[in-house]
């Protein structure tokens, strides 16, 4: 096992920090084309972080093809160069902004689409969560449509400034690369699929049951087990 003392980091944007650090290593040679790197439980504590970000840099370096993992064996040095892309889309908004983001706003803008759906938008979201099911039943995972649903969820706030902020979030993932990237690898999983329809189907009930109560404890647990997909499979 090869040791290197990476240095401990602090502020926002973590992974940028850890993923720069990586890399750095990795091009002066200390980690060459095969050798497996740190576990993740040694690289939070060389940087003095939780998983997250560590798993957060881990993605970035799989995705601009730095590095591979292989399941129950670690993660190995795939080339000492970038050959997918580019790391400027570390610097946009980071995947950790969009979900701290979602878990804070999302249970506020229920709660009032909760008090205030109309009969129109309760039936639209109805509409989604039936189509949502019938792409689950297929066994396919469509973003579009999980957007929609809490864009619809958004609209039935009838809050203008709800409706921008999850627009601006909604356009934030759509830009960001390594959240795609992360998404793919356990999102859209078949294992998750089932439960990600049926968290919807609640967030759904409890609006059209007209219950804020509800609806901000099923979209609380909706985006804790978001962070927990993202950052913990």
């Amino acid at each position: 096992m090869i040791f290197i003392n990476f240095n401990p980091v602090s502020s926002k944007k973590l992974y940028i920090q850890i993923y720069n650090q990586i890399l750095a290593e990795i091009q002066a040679g200390s980690f060459k084309v095969g050798d497996k790197l740190p576990s993740e439980r040694e690289l939070c504590a060389q940087f003095g972080v939780s998983r997250a970000p560590v798993r957060q840099a881990l993605s970035a370096l799989e995705m601009n093809g730095i590095i591979y993992s292989r399941q129950g064996e670690g993660v190995f040095v795939k080339s000492t160069h970038i050959i997918n892309g580019n790391s400027q889309s570390l610097e946009s908004v980071s995947p950790e902004d969009i979900v701290e983001a979602r878990m804070n706003i999302e249970p506020l803008i229920i709660k009032f689409a909760a008090l205030r759906a109309t009969d129109e938008d309760i039936e639209e979201l109805k509409q989604t969560i039936k189509k949502m099911e019938e792409e689950t039943r297929s066994g396919i995972y469509v973003p579009e449509t999980d957007e929609q649903l809490h864009m619809g969820i958004a609209k039935a706030s009838h809050n203008d400034l709800f409706i921008t902020f999850m627009s601006s979030i909604t356009s934030a993932m759509k830009q960001q690369e390594m959240w795609q990237f992360i998404r793919d690898r356990t999102v859209t999983r078949s294992d998750y699929q089932e439960v990600n329809f049926q968290e919807h189907k609640l967030l759904i009930q409890a609006i059209e049951d007209r219950n804020e109560k509800e609806a901000v404890e099923r979209m609380t647990a909706h985006m804790q087990n978001l962070y927990d997909r993202y950052w913990k499979s």
